[in-house]
């Protein structure tokens, strides 16, 4: 496992709680967007993909004959096995898994999805490639993750504060990246759209542990941040309690 891999795997462990709990995780409209796009059928099999807190694979699995939940991450799996079983959903598996290295035959999957996940992958590429590689003939990957200006400076200003939050961001991709991605691994693109999420600043800093240094480093990176990234953010009330911000999500679907 690469020093990344390991990095993302050992933090997830330690704060698997927070993101079961965590409200942008576990609400919003981006779920019910990715319920309509799949539109998924009852005797689908379902692979979700570095399912965090288990929130996209609790939403399909009544819809569908079974999800496979997997994440790279054993505590956070767990937890998301407890809040899923939980709930009383029964036709789910779960299996600790690489994203870039899926345990997983050839072809077994009419849905794979990934959500709020793939900055955190070394190798962005090789998630698609496997994913593509597990999918029945004209089955489908949806992928929801966060999405960056095409602007290369902009992107680099966005990114990097994302990762000072969080050592295991490893990049966010703007919507042409992902839609190279896809087709190059044989898959072709039905649908894209853009949405953003606002979060409480201090929440968001605060769910990856950070101490009041590095939490005052971001604080300043949104203060100092270049007009087309802040007006990308869309930066509020900074200085007081309820600052915050926003991050763009690309919602991307394509076919096998």
């Amino acid at each position: 496992m690469s020093d990344s891999k390991s990095l993302s795997r050992d933090r997830y462990n330690q704060y698997a709680a927070g993101y079961v709990s965590s409200q942008t995780h576990a609400t919003g409209t981006d779920l019910e967007r990715l319920i309509a796009i799949a539109n998924s059928q009852s005797n689908w099999h379902v692979l979700d993909i570095a399912t965090g807190g288990g929130h996209t694979a609790l939403k399909f699995a009544p819809l569908v004959a079974h999800v496979t939940v997997t994440d790279i991450a054993p505590k956070m799996l767990e937890a998301a096995r407890q809040h899923i079983t939980g709930k009383g959903i029964d036709n789910v598996s779960f299996k600790v898994a690489d994203a870039e290295d899926l345990p997983f035959e050839d072809e077994g999957f009419d849905l794979v999805t990934c959500r709020i996940a793939p900055h955190h992958f070394p190798n962005i590429a090789s998630f698609v490639r496997e994913s593509a590689r597990v999918l029945k003939p004209g089955g489908l990957l949806l992928v929801q993750d966060h999405v960056l200006p095409e602007d290369p400076s902009t992107a680099a200003y966005v990114d990097g504060f994302e990762k000072r939050r969080d050592p295991g961001h490893n990049f966010a991709l703007t919507e042409n990246q992902w839609r190279q991605m896809f087709e190059n691994a044989g898959l072709t693109v039905l649908h894209t759209e853009q949405l953003s999420k606002r979060h409480n600043f201090l929440d968001w800093a605060k769910r990856q542990g950070n101490d009041e240094t590095v939490i005052e480093e971001l604080r300043q990176m949104l203060h100092d941040a270049p007009p087309p990234a802040a007006e990308w953010m869309e930066i509020q009330d900074l200085g007081t309690g309820e600052a915050s911000f926003v991050n763009h999500h690309l919602i991307i679907a394509g076919c096998k």
